[in-house]
Parts: structure tokens; C-alpha cells; sequence
């Protein structure tokens, strides 16, 4: 199969430079590509394999090792101290979303163990991938334990197996890469710290560029090997520049100077621990390298502070990854301004204009020349700094934005509030606060408020209240769904609680039972003395629970009804830390939305929850209370999501106050549809919004009706004790007074 070539891969320069980086030198510790779909992440990685220089390795050995350094602990080891060499391609492993633990890590071969009594440890991905590229599409989709045993092995450089009776270390050094689309979910803060660099990509809004990207990818379908041969010298080219780098790499100096501002950088945005910094200092080191360079100058310190510190610095789900430039620019000024003597500044030693090793870069970055045309192709320019050219005037830069991760275009508003909260008079014929537009307590639309700031691309986020913990709610009984942390499940990981036969291959053998099954058949086998005769029929593996991970889905009431800036504020409170919850419970959430005659699907079921709270900000109140149409929607959203995922349990959260205006008839037509909801067998909260001194009790009667659970909303979101017994104290403070 014809690999789409890397040099033809048209802007994206930052995605380019890092992957470069990386390939330079691996210790950097991976990149993650962040950016909407569509846009050559996939193409350009898998590119990249064609790129690394070929590896030597033992001949025959299953774990690549070195024949100038074998591992001394490798598992078909020990090597002889002139072993038997053989040359292949770098190699590219492609790592399964749905991959199990032992297709990541390696297990028993329990066929070996169990036919020929010998213990044969059978490789996995970890083992294929050394010394090469190991590449996750839609890393944020992948399980968390698989992602943790990815990033361990990146950051040791070995892979540890302690499973089935099996003691396995054997060398594991890859360049990780990893791309996601945010609209699918963000990763753990504590796990993008892990990965060295991040970059967003976007597609160019330049007619030209988009038009030539066209161009190249019918060429490359007509004629994969025509065209890959077109390109053939560029990508030689960036390969003997990655192949000097790596050579050069272990000359370049990185002057104090330079540390100072690498540090002061890091300092100055504030990052968690010190792997910001020293992840920095290997960019910058790999910069200077890739620019043929031997000390390190700022400007390979700036390079790297903005491919290394945007991810490092969210602190909860709702921040996006990015750098305010002119913050980095001042941070590197201090830096300067403490050592005006600074050797690593402009104009220092190494800081020529040669480009890269061999002189002038004749590419001006690693896209090599265009068969098309100029440096790079049509629509880039060269650049000098080697990260690939940059737009010309009028082409759209990629940003954390240009995915429309959150959707919605804020730009229909309505008119102020015509109710009267202090006397709780609400009109459902009349718009709320917002009719068409945000209300308050969850952001503001565009312009953002207190209680929301500009999410991706410049959109308001809603943003949970400082403080504001969730009550917890989980579905009854015990499914069998995806690992996470809300409901019981029977899950891989977790505690044993049973024994069963394996429906296709085993999964964690469960001893006892396997001796067990095999017990009462030793006579019949022949056996007299000696160890047990086991059969692979005998085989038990474990069931383990554990915890799931939920679709909690939202149903809130936009009506009229609820359009008072107080009680609206207070029920997006709520539902900001529900979300928070099932953020860090590892659930996709969906949100319905009803108000005036009809009821609108939001947000279907995802794991992003930056995408549901902007969601939530924009969120338009006003109008009648369409309860049944809700109800129903609710019902034919978890249809279609049982066919989807189907090991993904469903729990409801129907956020109103009871209320039924729309329609003729409305409180029957919603007590039908509550009987819809109820028959799915789909477990429901009702959250009762209801306030005032005189209460209907609606919403407790829909509770009924859906045989739910009923909570108020004070119930739902509360403060911590701390904030509870400061405001008492304040209280009684007054009363003293």
C-alpha cells in the first residue's frame, strides 16, 4: 500500500514541526494532535514512519533489539555478544481503539502453557512498536487503563507485564502519537501532561489552499504511485535533515541563559510540577538540532514553550489548551533582561542563516520543494524558522476554535426579562430573559459573563460555581458496560467476584476455578503423581467488578416558567456540576432541551463536556413548556443511542419544574409520554425547579409517573461543609451585630 507522502501534506505547520521534533529526538515525549475531522492528522502520521531511519535490530528477535546494545533482559534473550544483525523499515503500529490490555501489553500464551506445560509470554503492540511509531486514532476514546499503560511505557521506556503468573520487562521506546477530536471529548488533564507536545489543527478558509489540497488528494487517488514518486526527493530530503539532526542532537549545548528562560517561561503560566520545563528544554535542544544549530537560542526556547505548554495549562474540563503569545513574549523579555549578556539570544553563537545542516534549506521547512511549484507547494510560504511556511495574507491560522466543537452560532437574541421573580409571576405566553439567548449564571453568549468565558473559537462556556459538588446518581444494578466510574459494572478491572468459561479467548485467568474444573477429571486422564493435567477446556477467567461509565442524559426545562435570572442561574449551577461529575466519571452526556411548542436535541450523546456547557451557555429560555415533547425526545434519543452503544447504560436527569402549558390537553399528553419514558425501563431522576412559598408538586408527580426518583434542586449541587459553616458564621456574625 502507497503511503500518502509527508511533503505533500499542505500547511499544518505546527503539526509538521512537531511531529518532526519528535522524530529527532523521541524523548520529547509524544505529540497530540488536537483538531476537527478531516484535516490530514492521520495522513500526516502515518506519513511520518516513512521519514525515521531504518532499524537494525537482532535477527530474530520479537523485540527489536539492538544489535550495537541489546537489552539484557529481553524476553528472547540473552544475546550472544556479536549477534546475527538484520536491517528493516522503521516501523508504524497502528493501536486499536477497541484493542483489549493483552493485545496492548503481551499475556500468556495459555495455548502453550496449557498444551506443552511451558510458560511463552506472546508480545504486544509495545513490542511491535519499538524503536518505531506507535500511533492511537481518537486517543481520548481509548479506554483510561490502556491509556495509562501507553504513557507509562513512554515515559520508562520499557513495558512491565505482570499478569497470569507472568513476569515479562522488555524494552519499549516509540515516538507516541495521538490525535482526537475535540468535539468527541477531551483527555484527562494528568494524562495530556503526559504526552510532550500538543498542536491544534484546522482546516484553511483560504480558497487557494483548499483547492490545491484537493488537487494533491485526487492526484494521490488516481495514481498512488506516480504521485508518491513526484514527491519522493522532498521526503528524502526532510529524511536526511531528521537523520543529521539526530547526529547533531547530542552536540548542541543548552547554555544557562537559556534554562533561565525556559524556566521563567514555565513559571510564568503557571504549570503543575516540573515536567513542563523539562519537556521544554528537550524541544528546544531538538529545535536547535533540526535548524543545524549547536547552542540553543530563544528562539528555539519560544518554539518550544508554544508546542509544549498549552495542554499543561487546563485545570478542569472546561478550559481549552492555549497560549497567549504576547504573555510568552513578555516572560522571555524578563528572562532577557536578567542576562543581557545571553549567549542563547538572537545572534549568538550558531544563530546563522544556514537553515539546517546542509546549508540553505532549499524547502524553507520540512515540507521539502513542491513538485507544484514554490517552497512547500502553493498557498506556504517559506519561513525561518523550518516549521514549514507560513499563510500568506488572508489565509484563516488553525486554532483551538475552528473545529465548531460546540456548535451553535449565539446570534439570536430576544428582549429582557418580562417576568417578575420577586413576585414569582411568570408568563408562558411571553419570551423569557432570553428568548433565542443565554439567561444568566452559565455564561453570556459571546460576550461572556461572570459566570462564563470564551470557550473554543471564542464561544461561551458555562462554567460551574467554585466549590459546587454534585450529588451522586447511579443506575440500579449491574451491567456489563464500559470501564468509568459511576454505576457497578462487570468490567476488567476491579475486584474478583466470580468464575465463568471464557466465550472466546480468555481474558484474566482466575486459578482456583481453572485447578478446580480440571480436579475431578485427573483419573481419567491417567494421572497418578506429578502436576495436574490441564486441558483448555478446563480454562475459568475471572469476573471482576468493577465501575461503569453512563449516557446521562439531560432533559431541561428552557420554558418561560423558568426564565427567571435567579432560578435559571441556580438550575445551570446544578447541571455544571452534574456535568463536572460525569466528566470525571467517564460518561457521555446528551442534552434536550423543551420550551414553546417543541423540543430540540442540543446535544446528542458525547464525552465532551466543554461542548455540552456551551451548549448550556447559549441555552434560550422562553415560551410555553412543551413537557411531552421533551419526554418523547428523550425516549427516541435513547433508541437510537441503545443501537449505537449498547453496553452504555442510560440514565435520565430531567431537570423542571412539573409545569405542562403547550398543546391541547397538556398535563395528560404528558403523563402519556412519561409512560413512553417509563416503559423503555431507562432509570430517571426528576429534578424539581419548583420554588416559592406555594408549591404545586408537578414535578413530584412526574416522578411518580416515571417512576422515578425525586430530588429539589438545592438537593442536587451543594457546597462543601467549609462554605456551609463560613456562611453560617457570617450569619451569626449579623445577628450579633
Amino acid at each position: 500500500m502507497t503511503t500518502y507522502p509527508f511533503s505533500a501534506v499542505l500547511g499544518m505547520d505546527d503539526m509538521r514541526l512537531a511531529l518532526l521534533l519528535n522524530a529527532v529526538s523521541p524523548a520529547i515525549g509524544g505529540v497530540l494532535v488536537r483538531g476537527e475531522k478531516g484535516t490530514a492528522k492521520s495522513t500526516a502520521v502515518r506519513a511520518l514512519a516513512a521519514l525515521l531511519p531504518p532499524v537494525d535490530r537482532v535477527a530474530g528477535c520479537r523485540f527489536a533489539c539492538d544489535p550495537a546494545a541489546p537489552d539484557p533482559s529481553c524476553p528472547d534473550g540473552p544475546h550472544p555478544d556479536a549477534p546475527a544483525a538484520e536491517r528493516r523499515p522503521a516501523r508504524l503500529v497502528e493501536l486499536p481503539v477497541g484493542a483489549a490490555e493483552d493485545r496492548v501489553v503481551g499475556s500468556l500464551d495459555l495455548e502453550k502453557a496449557l498444551g506443552e506445560g511451558v510458560r511463552a509470554f506472546e508480545p504486544g503492540l509495545l513490542a511491535a512498536a519499538h524503536r518505531g511509531v506507535l500511533y492511537v486514532d481518537e486517543v481520548n476514546l481509548l479506554h483510561d487503563h490502556l491509556v495509562d499503560l501507553l504513557l507509562d511505557a513512554a515515559a520508562m521506556g520499557r513495558c512491565h507485564v505482570e499478569r497470569e503468573g507472568v513476569s515479562v520487562s522488555h524494552a519499549s521506546r516509540f515516538l507516541l502519537v495521538g490525535t482526537m477530536n475535540p468535539e468527541e471529548g477531551e483527555l484527562r488533564p494528568q494524562l495530556l501532561d503526559r504526552f510532550g507536545l500538543t498542536v491544534e489543527v484546522g482546516a484553511s478558509r483560504d480558497p487557494a489552499v483548499r483547492v490545491e489540497v484537493v488537487r494533491r488528494r485526487l492526484a494521490a487517488d488516481a495514481d498512488p504511485a506516480g504521485f508518491a514518486a513526484r514527491w519522493a526527493d522532498a521526503d528524502a530530503q526532510v529524511a536526511r535533515r531528521v537523520a543529521a539532526a539526530r547526529q547533531r542532537l547530542e552536540r548542541v549545548l543548552l547554555p544557562d541563559a537559556a534554562l533561565r528562560r525556559i524556566a521563567e517561561v514555565c513559571a510564568a503560566f503557571d504549570v503543575d510540577g516540573m515536567r513542563a520545563d523539562i519537556v521544554t528544554a528537550r524541544t528546544a535542544l531538538a529545535h536547535a538540532a533540526w535548524q543545524g544549530r549547536d547552542v540553543v537560542t530563544v528562539e528555539d526556547v519560544r518554539v518550544a514553550a508554544r508546542l509544549a505548554l498549552p495542554h499543561r495549562r487546563r485545570r478542569d474540563p472546561f478550559d481549552t489548551p492555549g497560549l497567549d503569545e504576547k504573555r510568552l513574549d513578555e516572560a522571555l523579555d524578563r528572562a532577557g533582561d536578567d542576562d543581557p549578556d545571553d549567549p542563547g539570544g538572537p545572534g549568538g553563537p550558531g544563530d546563522g542563516p544556514s537553515g539546517g545542516p546542509d546549508g540553505p534549506d532549499p524547502s524553507g521547512g520540512p515540507d521539502g520543494p513542491g513538485p507544484s511549484g514554490g517552497p512547500g507547494g502553493p498557498g506556504v510560504l517559506p519561513d525561518d524558522d523550518g516549521s514549514g511556511g507560513t499563510p500568506p495574507a488572508g489565509r484563516d491560522e488553525p486554532g483551538p476554535g475552528r473545529g465548531d466543537a460546540a456548535g451553535g452560532d449565539g446570534s439570536d437574541r430576544g428582549e429582557p426579562d418580562s417576568g417578575d421573580p420577586a413576585q414569582g409571576r411568570y408568563d408562558d405566553n411571553r419570551a423569557g430573559p432570553a428568548d433565542g439567548g443565554p439567561v444568566d449564571g452559565g455564561g453570556s453568549g459571546s460576550t461572556g459573563s461572570a459566570d462564563g468565558r470564551p470557550g473554543a473559537g471564542g464561544q461561551a462556556v458555562a462554567v460551574p460555581r467554585q466549590g459546587l459538588k454534585a450529588r451522586l446518581f447511579t443506575a440500579p444494578g449491574i451491567g456489563d458496560g464500559v470501564p468509568g466510574r459511576r454505576s457497578r459494572a462487570r468490567t476488567g478491572r476491579g475486584r474478583t467476584t466470580g468464575a465463568r468459561v471464557p466465550a472466546g479467548r480468555a481474558g484474566a485467568l482466575h486459578l482456583p476455578a481453572t485447578l478446580r474444573a480440571a480436579a475431578p477429571h485427573q483419573s481419567a486422564r491417567g494421572r497418578v503423581a506429578g502436576p495436574l493435567r490441564l486441558r483448555p477446556d478446563d480454562v475459568r477467567e475471572a469476573v471482576r467488578e468493577g465501575r461503569e461509565g453512563n449516557l446521562v442524559l439531560f432533559v431541561v426545562d428552557a420554558s418561560g416558567s423558568m426564565g427567571a435570572r435567579a432560578r435559571m442561574a441556580a438550575v445551570k449551577g446544578a447541571v455544571l456540576a452534574l456535568l463536572t461529575d460525569a466528566y470525571q466519571r467517564r460518561d457521555k452526556v446528551a442534552v434536550v432541551a423543551f420550551r414553546g411548542a417543541a423540543a430540540q436535541t442540543l446535544l446528542p450523546a458525547t464525552s465532551s463536556v466543554l461542548a455540552a456547557s456551551t451548549r448550556l451557555a447559549e441555552l434560550p429560555t422562553g415560551g410555553r413548556t412543551p413537557l411531552a415533547e421533551g419526554l418523547l425526545a428523550a425516549a427516541d434519543l435513547l433508541r437510537v443511542e441503545r443501537l449505537r452503544d449498547p453496553r452504555r447504560r442510560p440514565l435520565v436527569l430531567v431537570v423542571t419544574d412539573g409545569r405542562a402549558t403547550a398543546g391541547e390537553r397538556p398535563l395528560d399528553r404528558s403523563a402519556r409520554a412519561a409512560a413512553v419514558l417509563a416503559a423503555t425501563g431507562v432509570p430517571c431522576v426528576v429534578v424539581d425547579c419548583e420554588s416559592g412559598p406555594v408549591r404545586l408538586g408537578l414535578a413530584r408527580r412526574l416522578a411518580a409517573q416515571l417512576g422515578a426518583d425525586h430530588h429539589r434542586l438545592d438537593e442536587v449541587a451543594t457546597a462543601p461543609l467549609t462554605d456551609l459553616a463560613a456562611a453560617t458564621a457570617v450569619a451569626k456574625n449579623r445577628s450579633v451585630a
